[in-house]
């Protein structure tokens, strides 16, 4: 898998084509985590870290937590649907909050509708409803 490290100012990953770059082996494990995320699920950078430390790889498990998932998909995301790891109080990411909130709608992911005196009125994911444990996907290779 290659990733495009194609990210904006705010460090949200983009989603046109770049120039691939060769990318180190946790970065391919985090990427490959989220496009196995089902469209209108998230996993936290918690649940990605955690679902890393679990999975049997030959070369053990992975060393980060989730500051470390959130450097990978700030810097390589855009190859990947970005928008569904997130963070774990379901706000979205800030700079990215429009680019995101278009793909949660369009997928149909819980949200949580704003107060109308919460700055900029910007919904929450409902994270009850749209954490994925991971059930019934592949192992990432």
């Amino acid at each position: 898998m290659k990733g495009t490290g194609d990210t904006d100012s705010a460090g949200a990953a983009g989603d046109g084509p770049a120039a691939a770059v060769e990318l180190p082996d946790y970065a391919e494990r985090v990427l490959g985590v989220a496009e196995l995320i089902p469209p209108g699920r998230v996993m936290t950078y918690g649940d990605v870290a955690e679902w890393l430390k679990d999975e049997e790889h030959p070369q053990g498990p992975a060393p980060g937590g989730p500051r470390q998932v959130g450097r990978v998909m700030a810097l390589y995301g855009g190859a990947v649907p970005w928008w569904r790891v997130v963070r774990a109080d379901g706000t979205l990411l800030p700079g990215s909050e429009l680019r995101a909130l278009a793909h949660y709608r369009d997928e149909g992911t819980p949200l949580r509708e704003a107060s109308a005196v919460s700055e900029g009125h910007i919904p929450r994911i409902d994270m009850r409803r749209a954490r994925w444990d991971g059930g019934g996907a592949p192992d990432v290779p």
